[in-house]
This record gives C-alpha cells, structure tokens and sequence, in this order.
C-alpha cells in the first residue's frame, strides 16, 4: 500500500493557514490531523475524509465516495472519496474544508509525552 503524493502535495497546498496540522503516515497511507483529529488523507489515489457522524449518510449520497472500510467494516463519519473526483482543485478544497471542519470541531488532543527509556 502507499499513496499519492501528488494528491498528497495538493492537499496540503489547499490548507493554506489552517493552524495546527501536522502530517503523519497512518493506514499505510498518509494523512493531516488538525490539533490531533484525524481531518483527511491519501490512501493509494484516493482521499480519505473524516466527514463526522451528521454528514456522512449524505457525503455517501454523492457519486464519487464510498464507505471508509480499511479495517474490514465501515468506519461511520469517514468516507473514500474517488481520486478522480478530486482532480480539480475545487473538489478537492469541498472536501478537505469537510475533514477540516470537523476536525475542528472536536476538542484539541493533547500531546502525549513518550518517556526516554531507561539506560
């Protein structure tokens, strides 16, 4: 598995100042937390979009998404949306400001601390 990097390279370009994004690999792909919640990410060619409990029936109603399934059963609230849907930099910015918004939403995770191991 491994993703797009040039999806990747416009996502990231389609955040502009958003504050708080860090980038991490995660399912074998690659994707953008917003203040630690999981926003979106690229997985093969395809994006990746949490869109939240209350807008996901209606982010499946649309032609170019499918249920998030990477574990074997669907995950509510985050949905595949088809990397040929995103092409242009329109669709791809209405579906990263969706992930956005509902990272956003959500209260900040803090940090965890990793502990030096004992020499």
């Amino acid at each position: 598995m491994g993703y797009d990097d040039d999806l990747a390279d416009r996502v990231c370009a389609s955040l502009g100042d958003t504050g708080g994004v860090t980038e991490l690999r995660m399912f074998g792909g690659w994707g953008i937390t917003i203040h630690g919640n999981m926003a979106v990410g690229v997985m093969n060619e395809d994006l990746i979009v949490r869109v939240g409990p209350a807008d996901y029936h209606a982010a499946l109603a649309r032609p170019e998404t499918r249920p998030f399934d990477f574990t074997g059963s669907s995950m509510t609230g985050w949905v595949y949306v088809d990397g040929d849907a995103v092409a242009s930099r329109r669709s791809l910015e209405h579906w990263v400001r969706a992930g956005v918004r509902f990272a956003q939403s959500l209260p900040p995770k803090q940090q965890r601390r990793r502990k030096r191991p004992a020499l």
